[in-house]
């Protein structure tokens, strides 16, 4: 009897930190996690959470996509919606991202207050909204 006590109470420890680590706040975003703003920018705007990242221009639109983020290295496949050209001009010209369904950026800096990104000699930097 004791020993299925013993049981009991390891396997609803297990369980408990199980579920207190599945809702961690994020999820798989990590610390790239929240809202990032453009330095130089009053209308750019990068957020992750869990698996989807935004990338917003309240000058054009808000584009959607997904994200991986491995080490140094941030890979973004973003999403048109309606398949609206606007999207991709977007993300290509006035965040300079290419190509707009395979992004693949460098991280050079992460911490809670800053963010920098760059590929191929260009960089962008954002501090946390």
């Amino acid at each position: 009897m004791v020993k299925f006590f013993k049981i009991l109470v390891i396997s609803c420890w297990l369980l408990s930190i199980g579920l207190i680590s599945s809702c961690q706040e994020g999820g798989e975003a990590g610390d790239l996690f929240g809202q990032w703003r453009m330095s130089g920018s009053d209308s750019m705007y990068v957020s992750f959470s869990g698996a989807i990242v935004s990338l917003r221009n309240t000058h054009a639109a808000e584009v959607y996509g997904n994200f991986q983020h491995f080490g140094d290295s941030l890979f973004i496949q973003c999403r048109s919606i309606y398949g609206d050209k606007a999207d991709t001009v977007n993300i290509e010209q006035y965040y300079g991202l290419k190509p707009f369904d395979n992004i693949r950026l460098r991280i050079d800096k992460l911490n809670s207050d800053d963010l920098v990104l760059s590929k191929e000699g260009q960089t962008w930097m954002f501090y946390k909204y």
